[in-house]
């Protein structure tokens, strides 16, 4: 009779359980973790369309370039909303954001520097050039993730 009802609590708990993981919240004022979350999260909306283009050789200079003139006007959207008194949860970023704020800092240089050779490569139409600067905004975003964000 007890395993019947064991049996039985086991769904109930996992169900709780899971209801229990939900992301947090972000209730500061301005929502600054939630608004770059979702600043990253429209970049990607943007970046990921170009590479698939490129990778299933869908390449359309016009679509291209309008996605990366996209990409580049949102790319400034994350950086101001990492205040030092935002990490805490929902927050994804690691302390090295603000303990190694001079190398966060290159890192984001970096990343603005390899939009704007994508920009300027969508805008030559060469293929080419267009997946070596792709390329490079991939990486950046990497090596920034690698040391800068929880995974």
């Amino acid at each position: 009779m007890f395993c019947r009802y064991l049996i039985a609590l086991i769904p109930i708990a996992s169900l709780l359980c899971l209801t229990a993981c939900g992301e947090v919240e972000d209730t500061r004022p301005g929502q600054p973790v939630k608004t770059r979350q979702q600043a990253f999260k429209n970049l990607i909306r943007t970046f990921e369309p170009m590479g698939t283009m490129l990778k299933e050789k869908r390449y359309d200079a016009d679509k291209f370039s309008a996605l990366a003139a996209e990409f580049h006007a949102q790319r400034n959207a994350p950086w101001s909303h990492f205040g030092s008194d935002t990490q805490y949860p929902p927050s994804k970023s690691k302390t090295e954001v603000w303990s190694q704020a001079e190398a966060f800092d290159k890192a984001r240089n970096e990343f603005i520097a390899a939009t704007d050779e994508l920009m300027s490569a969508a805008q030559t139409r060469d293929k080419a050039r267009i997946n070596d600067a792709y390329k490079t905004v991939y990486d950046t975003c990497q090596r920034c993730h690698k040391t800068f964000r929880e995974r």
